[in-house]
């Protein structure tokens, strides 16, 4: 089983044929509401890749989390361990995206902030089990579920979405660090980490520093991987006609979630990022965060024309 501790959200998502700059105001004929949160999304992409999901989190008590709680549901992951909270609404999300593919998110954290560690029970941090974690809940709560979980030996694996700051101690705790370039860049000058700002380079540096492996995602140029032993990889995304490209919004969520539930599933590293590039890359081609996650017969699919991952130097 995969445990997914994280955020939820309703997600307020605006189509603009360009995204505003400082003081500027832009309009839009309309907006959608979709459920989201990169907890929730990255729950919903494990599920839809075939892993069994259970999703802890919090939402208000209000119809935003009737919502998000039943369309989670509706797409397999189990929701018994998503609270509700009397004193805040639940978490949501403007979401701008320009008609090109890029956006701008603003996130109201709400109900997330209440989510606590203990929302976890013992009985289901096994070593069979994988827990994946972002960074929109309090620090303070995924640490200290970080601290249990590898008491128990449990698989972890932390997408550093959105950069902050994380400390040394909790990096010694992971398993898999999935970070993109600007946030491997955070992360590595704020542990005093020599890294030149290359991607591999970086990722080598966050790998030792925790005895990790660490993933950077690139956008447009793949990603890449080192493990705590000096292997490295390096993936491609899925070929795209970017005259295809709608949406970016949602594509990490994609990739981190089908990454989980590849491994859990028994694929290889190289095998995992492969079928991860193909759910980030599948993401953008629609609208939206949830609505645009590939379900695994899509993914499997387009799995013959993605290159395979190579050995990169590191």
């Amino acid at each position: 089983m995969i445990i997914v501790f994280g955020s939820i959200n309703m997600d307020f998502s605006i189509v603009l044929d360009q995204l505003p700059g400082p003081g500027e105001t832009v309009l839009s004929q309309d907006y959608t509401l979709t459920p989201g949160g990169k907890g929730g999304n990255q729950a919903l992409a494990a599920a839809r890749y075939g892993a069994k999901v259970a999703m802890i989190g919090r939402v208000g008590n209000d119809h935003y989390g009737k919502t998000v709680r039943e369309s989670l549901k509706s797409n397999g992951v189990m929701v018994s361990g998503v609270a509700i909270s009397d004193t805040h609404p639940t978490g949501c999300a403007m979401v701008a995206s320009a008609r090109g593919g890029e956006n701008q998110i603003i996130v109201m954290s709400g109900a997330n902030m209440e989510v606590i560690h203990d929302q976890v029970p013992d009985e289901i941090l096994m070593p069979k089990n994988i827990l994946l974690m972002q960074m929109e809940l309090p620090m303070v709560q995924v640490c200290t579920l970080l601290v249990r979980a590898k008491e128990r030996g449990v698989k972890t694996i932390l997408n550093l979405a959105p950069a902050l700051t994380l400390p040394q101690k909790a990096l010694g705790l992971l398993d898999y660090l999935i970070v993109n370039s600007i946030e491997a860049r955070m992360l590595a000058e704020k542990l005093h980490l020599t890294q030149n700002n290359n991607a591999v380079k970086m990722a080598q540096a966050l790998a030792i520093a925790g005895q990790l492996t660490c993933i950077v995602t690139l956008g447009a140029q793949g990603a890449v991987a080192v493990t705590k032993d000096g292997e490295a990889w390096g993936v491609p995304i899925m070929p795209l006609d970017q005259s295809q490209i709608v949406d970016t919004t949602g594509a990490g969520d994609a990739y981190c979630g089908t990454f989980a539930a590849a491994l859990h599933d028994g694929k290889t590293l190289p095998q995992a990022l492969r079928l991860a590039s193909i759910a980030g890359s599948l993401t953008c081609l629609k609208r939206g965060a949830q609505a645009a996650m590939p379900f695994s017969d899509d993914i499997l699919k387009h799995l013959p024309n993605m290159p395979e991952a190579a050995h990169i130097k590191v």
